[in-house]
């Protein structure tokens, strides 16, 4: 039987701290898994649930995107995933009477995991302007505000639709074409905060912002690098890729600051002898400092030059561009600053080159540990140009793996979910609808928290996700949310976003993943594409949690229509009744969705083209694969300051907190904890188990403090801490972006250590 949500926030004063963990997954996750399950969903609904999760004829996981393979498990998901399922499927409820009885000011003080506990929102709720609670509104009514006060504003450009990576392609393509013919490219989407970095450094260098690998192509690599990433957590289906490949004979470098459980040794749960014993998946642990990444790939570019017979020539020569310029700067690559840079020592370094060259198929893959920091695309440009250098994109077994976090998100970009749109997208986008969309950029995620800052924006409209728990600076973040005149937020569950409101607040309920999906011409279904490009459908199994609930389709095509009005000749409605509508739309303006309904019947869906990967094809403005020599950079962190990451505990996925523990990380019972190396807080006096407020130190001078976390001391890289988000995006700067992408620089934060 379920049981009911906690009714208050749990005391986090004194978090435990054991050991870390050197093995993830096996008998543990899978008691914790069923545990969270029991809990939210009941047995029955836990069986009945979990079995339809990443199958054929089931529903897609709301957790990552991670890919499935052409043969799948009868349970075909991971612990975190289970729990993403187990938090939708709840059979817990948010009523009217939940709202009548926690005004703003309640909702405010509350933790987000109390908040998510609460189980699904049952009925559209609004907040008049003056008002200190959320009431129930009619759906009619919801609509006529958003429309009252979209039509108000002086420009279009003064509202932002922003997009969560959960969103379907249906949902997300309507989502888009509303924006553009409403008048606007404002479209901040959770990519702008994550691989905003990948996607600008590879349209720039191979032509295609997404990875040029299959899982197949993991499969058969001789070598994988895993770099400033955590599978064991935040990927978990990824180990099972890897102890394939382990088994097929590749090694695996794993680069980050934290050593982590799933990189040490994986007990796959699938097999008695996984959960047992597992799979030892490291060769080579390389502990580099926060941001010394680009250093450490420049050195081993150079190292491979000089080895001699080591690089493709004939790829290079045929496929690429700038290979001089590019070979001049690498040549410049200095041992000692290269070690300062990274923390690492020269054999550490010379054992990775010995297995870059034997290695005749290399899988770089990444995540946040990347594409977080001021130089991440610079970064993610040196990973490339080891690759070409190998003549590693373009053949089985190589190429780059920029791990996506959402199960959609990839999706959602290439529905047209950008602030900067191609112009041939939006020339067939056009022709397809008989609009004129706007040609101007529009404002991503730090761009449009500047603009509700500076007055310049005016509406916030959020497709699902947890924008205020996921942007950096929070208390600059909630002050501009609250300058709005109206936000509203389609959502499946309560978080922190909720509680800062605009003068008048909106919370629109939606089907979630697991919910049959039913409109007028029937039973409906979605698709989704995953880390890899591989787009199938996704069907929900089980009866909405409240008949008031509306699908992101019908909440688009509702407020279009009352938005639009008349001059609109977009067939909202058909839209609505029949998503197979809406697939022959984005089959005749997507490439590469060509007699989509077709192809997406197909139980397993279909692969999307990659020229890259599929022809070495490069459709960059040289018309190649393009090495870039960009000036090597890494944080320099004043004397008495470390380096601060954020990061997700093992019970988290994004800013959904699941529980309060971090069992990988032997740590349990609270979130307000920062890792810190022994020896660094033995030189700053931070005894294990003190308190400590963390202050960041940014060139603004403004006072950024997050009170009262226990230190742990932990493993991490010399001059470098650790601690979760988003109780740390108080720290995160809003102008501390990535150049180019102006992704948030949240993997590096200087902080400094003040009593509690």
């Amino acid at each position: 039987m379920a049981t009911k949500p906690p009714a208050g926030d749990p005391v986090q004063d004194a978090p435990q701290v054991a050991p870390p963990k050197h093995a993830a997954a096996g008998l543990p996750a899978i008691g914790h898994t069923l545990k969270i399950a029991q809990q939210q969903m009941g047995l029955a609904r836990t069986a009945r649930t979990l079995l339809k999760v990443n199958q054929k004829d089931g529903f897609d996981c709301p957790g990552c995107a991670w890919p499935e393979g052409d043969k799948r498990h009868t349970a075909e998901f991971c612990e975190n995933g289970a729990k993403a399922v187990a938090e939708e499927a709840t059979l817990r409820r948010v009523t009217p009477e939940f709202f009548a009885a926690h005004p703003l000011a309640d909702l405010a003080t509350r933790s987000g995991y109390w908040l998510g506990q609460q189980g699904r929102i049952t009925h559209p709720m609004y907040v008049p302007e003056g008002g200190d609670r959320y009431e129930a509104i009619s759906w009619e009514r919801a609509f006529e505000i958003i429309a009252e006060e979209l039509t108000a504003l002086a420009s279009p450009d003064e509202a932002l639709f922003y997009t969560s990576g959960r969103t379907s392609n249906e949902a997300a393509f309507l989502f888009q074409l509303f924006a553009r013919e409403f008048g606007t490219n404002n479209l901040p989407d959770c990519s702008n905060m994550c691989h905003e970095s990948s996607g600008s450094a590879l349209n720039e260098t191979i032509g295609i912002g997404k990875g040029s690998v299959s899982l197949e192509d993991l499969h058969q690599a001789e070598l994988i690098v895993v770099a400033g990433q955590n599978p064991g957590t935040n990927h978990p289906r990824m180990l099972s890729a890897l102890e394939q490949a382990k088994s097929a004979g590749a090694k695996i470098i794993s680069v980050n600051p934290l050593p982590e459980a799933g990189m040490e040794r994986f007990k796959n749960p699938q097999t008695p002898l996984g959960m047992l014993k597992g799979t030892a998946l490291n060769d080579l642990f390389l502990q580099i400092r926060i941001g010394g990444d680009q250093a450490l790939f420049r050195l081993l570019n150079k190292l491979v030059i000089e080895a001699g017979g080591a690089t493709d020539e004939q790829f290079i020569r045929e496929h690429t561009h700038g290979y001089e310029e590019f070979a001049a700067a690498a040549k410049e690559a200095d041992w000692d600053e290269t070690l300062t840079a990274t923390g690492l020592t020269r054999p550490e370094i010379e054992q990775a080159l010995a297995m870059i060259l034997a290695s005749k198929r290399t899988i770089v893959c990444w995540a946040m540990g990347l594409t977080q920091h001021k130089h991440a695309v610079a970064t993610i440009r040196e990973v490339v140009n080891l690759l070409l250098l190998r003549g590693d994109i373009g053949r089985p077994g190589a190429g780059v793996c920029p791990v996506r976090g959402h199960s959609n998100v990839q999706g959602d970009r290439t529905m047209g979910i950008f602030e900067r749109p191609a112009p041939a997208f939006l020339d067939a986008l056009d022709r397809e609808f008989r609009i004129t969309s706007p040609r101007h950029h529009g404002f991503d995620v730090v761009r449009s928290i500047q603009a509700l800052r500076d007055g310049e924006a005016k509406v916030f409209f959020a497709m699902g996700g947890n924008f205020v728990g996921a942007t950096p600076d929070t208390e600059v973040t909630e002050a501009a949310i609250r300058r709005a005149s109206l936000t509203v937020h389609v959502s499946t569950k309560l978080n922190r976003s909720h509680a800062v409101t605009g003068r008048r607040a909106l919370i629109l309920p939606t089907l979630g993943r697991t919910d049959k999906d039913v409109q007028a011409s029937g039973k409906q279904f979605v698709t989704v594409e995953d880390s890899m490009g591989m787009v199938h459908s996704s069907r929900g199994n089980l009866a909405p949690a409240s008949p008031h609930l509306l699908s992101e389709p019908a909440i688009v095509a509702r407020m279009a229509r009352a938005v639009l009005g008349e001059a609109s000749k977009t067939p909202w409605e058909e839209f609505e009744r029949d998503y197979s509508a809406i697939r022959d739309r984005i089959s005749r303006v997507v490439p590469g969705f060509e007699d989509f309904n077709a192809r997406v019947a197909r139980p397993g869906g279909f692969q999307l083209p990659h020229a890259p990967r599929d022809e070495r094809r490069f459709p960059t403005k040289t018309g190649k694969a393009n090495f870039t020599a960009a000036p090597v950079e890494y944080p320099r962190v004043p004397a008495g300051r470390l380096l601060l990451q954020t990061l997700r505990s093992h019970d988290q996925y994004n800013t959904t907190i699941y529980g309060l523990d971090d069992r990988y990380r032997g740590i349990t019972g609270g979130r307000r904890v920062v890792m810190v190396n022994p020896e660094d807080a033995a030189e700053l006096g931070l005894a294990d188990g003190s308190y400590t407020d963390l202050v960041g130190e940014w060139k603004d001078g403004v006072e950024r403090r997050a009170p009262g976390f226990r230190v742990v001391h932990y493993p991490t890289a010399r001059g470098c801490a650790a601690a979760y988000y988003p109780e740390t995006n108080v720290l995160v700067p809003l102008d501390s972006t990535a150049d180019t992408s102006n992704t948030p620089a949240s993997k590096s934060v200087v902080i400094r250590f003040e009593p509690a």
